[in-house]
């Protein structure tokens, strides 16, 4: 297992509340790496919130879509890939400020949801277990009045959550709206795992546990590995969640070193 060890009974708000602190300590990181990165966030909310501003594919573009970017500093480079596109946000057409074509596009293509719609309606339903989702990532975001842009304020990036107003809001999405609240209503939802067999499992086990990973908390991860059975992880704060795809040679000689002592 290469990252992304799940907790075995935590609900979907008890995941939000661990990882948006997790995306906290990743605004505040970033803000602090580049200087003047959050001067030049808030001045792209403010030109949005005053402008009617659109993606290249003709959606409306708003405070809150800017701010789900930060997904982007959940993988290894991901800060300083942010870092290059804030530098060229603006451009000057006709003696006035504006949001390039260049940095629009880009907003546009992290929206994974493009492509890959399904990510965003069945995002929150990988943690119910017995009960709804009820939108439990906007009802935490509340719990956190960072992530709540104020026109003059300091913009904070969210992370990998789904939001209602997605489905609104994103061309791709809307299709989907009604599908994806039926959804966040459905109460009925299984058990997904069995503890018990999991605490007597045979097969072995080698995991990678990245220690500051954005997506998956590490402390439900440790939790997780405490109760399964014939399993070892290595535990690292080299790599982020992407870290197969960053340095997945080294990784998987860590795991295949690990696998070969169980």
């Amino acid at each position: 297992m290469t990252g992304g060890i799940p907790s075995l009974t935590a609900t979907a708000d008890e995941v939000y509340q661990a990882t948006y602190k997790r995306v906290a300590d990743k605004n505040k990181a970033f803000f602090k790496r580049f200087a003047g990165v959050q001067q030049q966030c808030n001045a792209i909310a403010e030109y949005i919130v005053n402008n009617k501003v659109y993606l290249p594919n003709g959606q409306l573009f708003t405070v809150e879509q800017f701010q789900t970017w930060g997904i982007t500093l959940g993988g290894t480079g991901g800060d300083l890939a942010m870092y290059y596109a804030l530098e060229n946000a603006f451009v000057e057409i006709e003696g006035q400020q504006a949001l390039s074509y260049d940095f629009l596009n880009i907003m546009l293509n992290q929206q994974s949801y493009q492509t890959n719609p399904i990510y965003a309606i069945l995002h929150e339903a990988i943690y119910c277990q017995q009960q709804a989702s009820q939108w439990s990532a906007e009802r935490v975001r509340q719990q956190y009045p960072q992530y709540q842009y104020q026109r003059g304020g300091d913009v904070s990036f969210t992370g990998e959550m789904v939001y209602p107003w997605m489905f609104d809001q994103m061309t791709c999405l809307q299709p989907l709206c009604e599908a994806a609240h039926l959804l966040a209503a459905k109460d009925d939802w299984p058990l997904l795992y069995c503890a018990d067999q999991l605490a007597k499992n045979t097969v072995p086990i080698a995991a990678a546990v990245y220690v500051e990973d954005m997506y998956v908390e590490y402390r439900y991860s440790c939790e997780t590995l405490a109760l399964l059975a014939n399993a070892k992880s290595w535990q690292t704060n080299q790599y982020e969640h992407n870290g197969l795809r960053v340095d997945g040679e080294h990784i998987l000689e860590q795991l295949i070193v690990l696998a070969d002592s169980l």
